[in-house]
C-alpha cells in the first residue's frame, strides 16, 4: 500500500481553491472597471445630419431675407468644423471668420454677440485669447438644455444679419418633444406632470435655458445680463415672473427693422413709441402675443421665469 502523499489535495478543497482565484479575479475586474467608468462623461453631440439641418435653416432664412452673401458654419460640441456652405457672393475671408464665431460660441456656451459688446464697454484684454472670435454671428447650438454644436454666420448684409442667420439655423432644433423627463428642455411624462430638482433649475438660470417645451406651452428659467432685441411672438404669449435682478422692460410701440427669424419669431433692433416698465424681484409681467417688447436695460443679473402658453398655429390660417 502507497504511503499517502502530503502534498495531495481533496477535490473539495481543490475545488474551492479554483472558486476563490476566480472570485478574486472577478473583484479585481470589476474594481478595474468601475473607478474609471465612474470617471467618463457622456456628451450629445450634433451629427453630420443635425449639422446639414441647421445649414438648410440658415439658408432658407438668407434667401427669404434676400442676404447678399454669407458663409455658414457648422462645428460639434468641441468645436470641430463639421460642415460650411459659402453662399453666393461671399467674400473669402468669410469662411475662416464663421468658423471662428462657432468655436466660440460652442467653447464659450455663449452668442458671440455677449464678447464684441464686452469688448466695446472697454474689457479689451479678452482680445488677447488664442483662438478668439468675438464678432457678433456666432450661435450655440442647444438641444435638452446640452450645447451639441455651434453656428457661426460672416458676410451677410450687417452683423445683425448674420446672427439672424446664425439664430434660424439654431432654431431648427428649437422643438417640443426634445429632453428627457424632469431635465431642462423636457417634455411631461405620460402622468401629466413634471418634476424638476432645484440643482437642474439653477444649472438651468446659470446659462438661461428652457425647462419644459410642448407643443402648448414652454417653460424658460431666463438669464440676463445686458440689454436685447426687440422682440415679437406672433403665437405665445410671455407671462415673467422676475426671480432676481432688475431691469427695463419695454413693451408695445413699433419694432424697428423687424424680421422673422424663425417660425412665429420676429426681431428687430429697437422698440418706437413703447412704454417703458422698471422691473424687480418679484415682479410679474404678462406680454400677450404680437406685442412687441425689449429689455433696454439691465442691472446686475437678471433671473426671471418665462411660462409661454402657445396658440395653434391652425387659428391663423383663414379659408378662401
Amino acid at each position: 500500500m502507497a504511503a499517502p502523499n502530503k502534498w495531495a489535495v481533496s477535490p473539495r478543497k481543490g475545488l474551492m481553491k479554483i472558486f476563490t482565484s476566480t472570485l478574486l479575479a472577478i473583484l479585481v475586474a470589476i474594481s478595474a472597471v468601475a473607478p474609471a467608468h465612474a470617471q467618463i462623461v457622456e456628451k450629445k453631440s450634433l451629427n453630420l445630419d443635425g449639422a446639414k439641418k441647421a445649414i438648410a435653416a440658415a439658408v432658407d432664412y438668407a434667401k427669404k431675407n434676400n442676404a447678399p452673401g454669407g458663409v455658414i458654419a457648422i462645428v460639434d460640441e468641441g468645436g470641430n468644423l463639421m460642415a460650411l456652405e459659402r453662399l453666393d457672393g461671399s467674400f473669402a475671408m468669410g469662411a475662416t471668420i464663421s468658423i471662428g464665431k462657432a468655436r466660440t460660441a460652442v467653447l464659450f456656451k455663449k452668442p458671440t454677440r455677449f464678447f464684441e459688446e464686452l469688448i466695446n464697454k472697454g474689457r479689451t484684454a479678452m482680445t488677447a485669447v488664442d483662438g478668439f472670435t468675438p464678432l457678433i454671428g456666432g450661435i450655440p447650438i442647444i438641444v435638452g438644455g446640452e450645447v451639441v454644436g455651434g453656428i457661426g454666420v460672416s458676410g451677410a448684409a450687417s452683423a445683425n444679419q448674420d446672427e439672424e442667420l446664425a439664430l434660424a439655423g439654431a432654431a431648427a432644433f428649437s422643438v417640443a418633444g426634445r429632453g428627457e423627463s424632469g431635465q431642462p428642455g423636457s417634455t411631461p411624462p405620460a402622468t401629466g406632470a413634471t418634476f424638476i430638482d432645484a440643482q437642474h433649475v439653477a444649472a438651468a438660470f446659470a446659462k438661461g435655458q428652457p425647462l419644459l417645451e410642448t407643443a402648448g406651452y414652454k417653460v424658460h428659467a431666463s438669464r440676463r445680463i445686458e440689454p436685447g432685441q426687440a422682440e415679437i411672438h406672433t403665437l405665445d404669449t410671455d407671462v415673467i415672473y422676475v426671480v432676481d435682478g432688475s431691469a427695463t422692460l419695454v413693451t408695445g410701440g413699433k419694432a424697428v427693422d423687424a424680421k422673422e427669424i424663425a417660425p412665429n419669431e420676429i426681431r428687430g433692433t429697437k422698440i418706437e413709441g413703447g412704454e417703458a416698465h422698471q422691473i424687480a424681484k418679484g415682479d410679474v409681467i404678462v406680454i400677450p402675443k404680437g406685442v412687441p417688447h425689449q429689455f433696454t436695460a439691465v442691472t446686475g443679473e437678471l433671473h426671471y421665469f418665462v411660462c409661454k402658453p402657445t396658440d395653434s398655429a391652425e387659428t391663423h390660417l383663414t379659408t378662401r
